[in-house]
């Protein structure tokens, strides 16, 4: 039987819920062995268990990660045991044994198939198990009397492989030709005036060229862009000079497959802030696409008032992936990539409530986001007011093109190189995500130098805190903590080091959408390391201890102040270290002292702070580590 997920379920979070006899862990050699009736439910980061009594949910009695499972598998039942202990199966983790009981061998299966369906990407998975139950301090299948000692039967792959690999699978490269049936024509070299003109880009994705006018595509191979012929269409060369094909310069489709590039991708919008925007909308067919639970995933979020013209209806919907890796959302509609699937169904109801028919993007007057020629026609901008102001210059409210807000970065002659402005924008012009600060253009051509970006209304991150911080609920300064951490691990997964990640450096949107800002500071790296010269300036209380040492950075330094950030967000606004200057906080860090514990922080929460801070940067979690640990939390 094919392995699917339901999409309401995993929209809700929830994969499978049950009510299973549950055997107590026994994690002391003294503990008694009792069985319990528990209501289990299984979600995309970790399985929950309750009390459950009298048919209804009580208290939440345990947890265990999705991704601290190493086996799921079934026990054999033990002699004479009664009937509703007939059918148990063990779920193993860390070094425990979570031992359940289904009330058949159908739903038994059941729950085997779809957990060893969400564990397949663990990295610690056992090849080994015992069949027998570990009691009074040894398996009974083997006699071990270590509970963590190395399992006596082999797993069948075989049997435990999921029928059904939800990744998407990676499209198959066209056959090679044989070598005596290839012609390759050398192009002429491009000439000295030509060169700075040719850009090179990297195929994202694999292309099968559709006609001998066309040119295959290798995902992550480099090509020279030749000549624009319209916003579409490209002429396009490889870096060896040559191509295949009838035509020495092959003609290629430029329109983005990228999800990040269209208007109606919100990124990690979490479902209760989704449905929020779509219903503040209020119109018939609003959606957004933003990411699943699942990793790697998308959801569809799709507002009508069809079912209730009143209050409107708001449904989600999983981004499917078929066997031969193409997209669908109602399964006899496939294609090739997301926006397709997307084009289609503004068109086309097909199953879904409605038509996908306005992108619910959070501020009208957005300006769009600019991919050609960085610099702007100063003309085109009229400054507003006055929005902050430091050491660099001021930013400024303005309006491009009469209809769009931006905020404008003016750099005072004198206060900063032209070179090290390029550098700033050089960096952002590199980046590109939906937690991330946008980028618009540059003004270069005279001073006061501009950077033009887009409006974020609420400001900085720090004195919305400082301001708001109160009127905030929990699951809000989570929701925060998250963008951020998302923006980080998109800037983590580029190989770019922000080095100056705090609360002053993100920006807050009309909608609490927090991005992060001021990328001055930025470095793209090959190795994940930079040392800076001495007597490089880096804010003291948010640095990790390699850091205040060496001036050694990388991504697990800006991990660190990440921890530091989230200290701020939870303390809403203090300042860290507040009593001492940066010699003493310097001092302090080298000899383990730690921010303490934010009030409106959990003990299981402070621990995530915690592990930002370990000394050795590679006992750091990475950002996307740290985005699926705080995805835990927003789930329960």
């Amino acid at each position: 039987m094919a392995l699917a997920f339901p999409a309401a379920h995993v929209n809700d979070l929830v994969i499978k819920e049950g009510i299973l006899l549950k055997m107590s862990q026994q994690k002391k050699k003294i503990s008694p062995r009792n069985y319990k009736e528990r209501l289990f439910i299984l979600k995309s980061h970790a399985l929950y268990y309750y009390e459950y009594d009298k048919g209804k949910k009580g208290a939440k009695k345990g947890n265990v990660l999705i991704e601290r499972i190493c086996c799921v598998e079934r026990v054999q039942p033990e002699d004479n045991s009664p009937v509703e202990r007939q059918f148990p199966f063990q779920i193993v983790h860390d070094e425990f044994i979570l031992y359940v009981f289904a009330k058949d061998d159908d739903s038994r299966n059941d729950w085997l198939e779809v957990l060893k369906q969400v564990i397949r990407n663990n990295t610690k998975l056992l090849t080994k198990y015992h069949r027998g139950f570990w009691t009074d301090g040894k398996f009974l299948c083997c006699g071990q009397a270590a509970k963590t000692a190395p399992g006596c039967t082999v797993l069948n792959t075989e049997r435990n492989s999921p029928e059904v690999n939800r990744t998407p699978p990676h499209k198959p490269l066209p056959p090679i030709p044989p070598a005596e049936d290839t012609e390759r024509t050398a192009l002429p070299p491009i000439s000295e005036d030509r060169r700075s003109s040719v850009k090179m880009v990297v195929a994202r994705y694999d292309y099968k060229a559709d006609g001998p006018h066309e040119l295959n595509l290798l995902k992550g191979t480099k090509y020279h862009i030749i000549e624009n012929d319209s916003n579409q269409w490209c002429k396009i060369r490889d870096t060896q000079g040559t191509c295949s094909g009838a035509d020495t310069v092959q003609h290629i489709s430029l329109k983005s497959v990228r999800v990040e590039d269209y208007p109606w991708y919100v990124g990690n919008l979490s479902r209760v802030r989704a449905e929020q925007l779509l219903r503040e909308k209020g119109k018939e067919g609003s959606f957004v696409v933003r990411d699943s639970s699942q990793k790697g995933m998308y959801t569809v979020s799709l507002f009508s008032q069809a079912l209730d013209e009143l209050n409107g209806t708001v449904r989600h919907y999983l981004v499917n992936v078929s066997a031969d890796g193409k997209y669908y959302l109602a399964q006899k509609h496939l294609f090739d990539s997301i926006p397709q699937m997307i084009q289609y169904h503004q068109l086309n109801g097909a199953g879904l409530l409605t038509r996908l028919r306005h992108p619910a993007i959070t501020n009208d007057n957005k300006a769009p986001s600019v991919y050609g020629e960085w610099e702007l026609c100063r003309d085109e901008i009229t400054l507003l007011q006055e929005l902050g102001s430091g050491q660099f210059g001021v930013v400024q409210l303005a309006v491009w093109k009469g209809k769009y807000k931006v905020a404008i970065k003016m750099v005072k002659e004198g206060s900063m190189s032209s070179d090290e402005f390029i550098e700033e924008a050089q960096a952002m012009m590199k980046l590109r995500h939906p937690k991330l600060v946008t980028l618009h253009g540059v003004c270069t051509d005279m001073f006061p130098i501009y950077i033009v970006t887009e409006f974020m209304s609420n400001g900085c991150l720090l004195d919305y805190l400082k301001n708001h911080g109160k009127e905030l609920q929990p699951s809000q300064l989570l929701d925060m903590c998250l963008d951020v951490c998302d923006g980080m691990t998109y800037l983590e997964r580029e190989q770019f080091i922000h080095r100056d990640l705090a609360a002053r450096n993100c920006l807050v949107d009309q909608d609490l959408t927090v991005k992060v800002s001021d990328f001055g500071m930025a470095r793209y790296v090959l190795d994940d390391q930079y040392t800076s010269s001495v007597g490089t300036k880096f804010p003291v209380k948010w640095a990790a201890p390699e850091v205040l040492n060496y001036t050694r950075f990388s991504s697990k330094s800006d991990v660190w102040a990440f921890g530091v950030l989230m200290w701020e967000v939870y303390t809403l606004g203090k300042k860290p270290y507040e009593l001492y200057d940066n010699a003493q906080v310097a001092e302090m860090v080298s000899q383990g002292h730690r921010l303490y514990r934010p009030q409106l922080a959990t003990a299981e929460l402070y621990q995530v702070f915690g592990s930002c801070w370990h000394e050795l940067p590679e006992e750091r979690p990475s950002f996307q580590q740290l985005f699926e640990l705080l995805r835990a939390f927003q789930d329960e």
